[in-house]
């Protein structure tokens, strides 16, 4: 009879090293092991063993998802013993997670056909793939979980709560929400999130408010999704108040989502010293609180700032993730810093960095808008899916840098693609017709987009149209369509047809639409350079001198035209009109000179320096 208890124990030693090994073998390793665990039958009475076999692959989180999922299939076909709940409720939490949150619905099918009942973590786990799944109804469940008594459980509730309101029904979130009795601060946050998700912030912050007024004390959650509702709405009086409240509880300095939700929201209102402040202040940050300071930057258009602000995280020795990279590549693409662009992507490629969509069509538009068309063309094929706004950045890059036969191209090849083109797309195909004088191809997209399409155009939409037929000589065209716009007419669009008429030397209606302009914004001195234009080409030249007269004494200038030029990954900016001192002009034409002498140019991708951006140099006469 002893032999018993040291046949058991000697099980328990082996179970245990299998277990230590799991956590640290490699993924071929990890396969061998269970081999040896089915051979020597092991998993055949032991459930526990499988379930652990199986959490443990869950929790190494490998790279190759895709062996992962087939290795599922196998263990769930061909193991003896039958998979327990919480097996099943580990297949259902990894495929919810994973790029195919349909497989967690089909599983939980293959669970009930094999007479196994959910439990109260099973429908949490379940309705965490609604969020991403837009075609799919989360109340497909409720049937099913009040049949198994679970409808009363505020763990389930709550999570069908959120599943409602992340998959775009907030009305049906709030119908579940009322209904529940028991209303805690995890569903009323959950209601909160929905209505911000949803583009409904205003509702948001009623529900935050109603559920103060109930008495329900909310925690750093419900504060980060009022601060984000504050945030979208630019009411900076709003997150000013839970600001104040939180430091007053003295828990706002010890909680970095609350941190990094305050520098989001006061970067959205505007308020970007007291972002930095909170920033600052912060004890401790991790990568959503520079990413939140970066992306802020870049919003306010102080995409310099937002460099250095990248480069200091970089000396923290924090890793940025792709939203930060995202914001990092519109800052460069602002500012036309393409060696700069060029060592995000470098360091996309040297870490493994994943180029979705968002994070290719950032780098897209860096490279178009730097000049670079076939590095554009490259991260386009590259990638791996392309949406809209991936085909878009491609139309209006190739149209801005002047191929527009080319960016028609690509809108063909989006259409076929099965890709509906938006009022943005249509913007850049219109832009391109207008660039190449493609009138004909001008006149049928404007068409198509409101009749096939049923879009209807907006100011820059017709402000396309009037450039295009203005360039080509259709004076009367380009007017007639200005009338019949359902919009008022801004005055770029006016602007577009008198430089159309200084093109084409249409004197009458030149200076009809130049004085119109003037009268309407007569503070703007690109309108009086034009009426001055339209007289110099037929010869007026008292009604010119005029013209400039009267700008002279409003008090009116010429905005000067600024430009930026990367040496040496330095970004000096040149300001018309203004000089430089001469020991600044020597320096920087030093500077200039070394660089196009110098054979070779050492591009050190593994120092991201902007050091010295915008110091030092205020422009240059040259």
């Amino acid at each position: 009879m002893a032999v018993l208890p040291v046949f058991y124990e000697c099980r328990r030693s082996v179970v245990a090293k299998l277990l230590f090994l799991w956590h640290s073998c490699s993924i071929r390793q990890f396969e061998q092991i269970h081999c040896s665990v089915i051979t020597s039958g092991q998993s055949h009475h032991n459930a526990f063993l499988l379930t652990e076999l199986c959490s443990s692959l869950f929790i190494r989180r490998h790279p190759d998802h895709h062996r992962i999922r087939n290795y599922q299939s196998i263990v769930l076909h061909f193991s003896v013993h039958p998979p327990t709940i919480k097996l099943w409720n580990l297949f259902i939490r990894d495929f919810s997670k994973s790029s195919q949150p349909s497989a967690a619905l089909l599983l939980y099918s293959r669970m009930r056909r094999n007479c196994l009942h959910p439990d109260m973590h099973t429908f949490p786990l379940l309705l965490k793939s609604f969020s991403k799944l837009r075609d799919q109804d989360p109340l497909l469940f409720f049937a099913d979980i009040i049949k198994h008594g679970l409808d009363l459980d505020s763990f389930v509730r709550n999570s069908l709560i959120s599943a409602l309101a992340n998959s775009g029904s907030p009305r049906l979130a709030r119908q579940v929400f009322d209904e529940n009795p028991q209303r805690d601060v995890i569903a009323w946050t959950s209601m909160i999130d929905g209505y911000v998700r949803n583009g409904s912030p205003g509702e948001g912050l009623e529900c935050f408010l109603l559920m103060r007024s109930m008495g329900v004390k909310a925690d750093e959650v419900t504060v980060v999704s009022a601060l984000s509702a504050a945030g979208s709405l630019c009411y900076a009086w709003i997150g000013k108040w839970l600001h104040g409240f939180y430091v007053e509880s003295g828990r706002v300095r010890w909680d970095v989502f609350v941190g990094s939700a305050l520098v989001d929201m006061y970067m959205k209102c505007g308020h970007s010293d007291d972002a930095r402040q909170v920033f600052d202040e912060m004890p401790t940050r991790n990568v959503v609180s520079w990413s939140c300071l970066v992306a802020g930057y870049v919003q306010l258009g102080r995409c310099k700032e937002a460099l250095l602000i990248f480069q200091d995280m970089l000396t923290d020795n924090l890793r940025p993730n792709s939203k930060t990279l995202t914001s990092v590549l519109t800052a460069c693409a602002q500012l036309g810093a393409l060696d700069q662009g060029k060592w995000v992507h470098a360091y996309i490629d040297r870490n493994l960095i994943e180029l979705n969509s968002i994070l290719g069509t950032a780098l897209i538009d860096m490279y178009v808008k730097c000049g670079c068309i076939n590095e554009a063309c490259f991260v386009f094929d590259k990638l791996p899916s392309k949406g809209l706004y991936t085909w878009t950045a491609m139309i209006n890059g190739l149209a801005m840098n002047g191929d527009a036969l080319g960016s028609l191209s690509f809108f063909s090849r989006m259409m076929c693609s099965g890709v509906q083109p938006n009022k943005v797309t249509f913007l850049g195909a219109l832009s391109a017709c207008s660039h190449g004088g493609l009138v004909e191809e001008g006149r049928k997209l404007f068409d198509e987009m409101r009749d096939k399409y049923h879009l209807d155009p907006d100011v820059d939409h017709y402000g396309c149209m009037v450039d295009l037929l203005g360039r080509a000589g259709y004076l009367e065209e380009a007017v007639k369509l200005i009338e019949e716009m359902p919009m008022e007419p801004s005055p770029s669009i006016w602007g577009a047809l008198l430089g159309a008429c200084v093109i084409h030397k249409n004197l009458e209606l030149g200076e009809y639409i130049g004085n119109q302009l003037v009268n309407l914004q007569p503070d703007h001195s690109g309108w009086y350079s034009l009426l001055a234009n339209v007289h110099l080409e037929h010869r007026k030249w008292d009604k010119a001198a005029s013209v400039r007269k009267s700008m002279k004494m409003k008090g009116i200038d010429k905005i000067p035209g600024v430009s930026w030029i990367e040496v040496n990954g330095l970004i000096r900016d040149f300001v018309t009109s203004e000089s430089l001192s001469d020991w600044e002009l020597c320096e920087m034409m030093d500077s200039v000179w070394r660089h196009i002498v110098s054979s070779i140019y050492d591009h050190k991708v593994d120092n991201f320096n902007i050091s010295g951006c915008g110091e030092g140099l205020k422009g240059v006469v040259l």
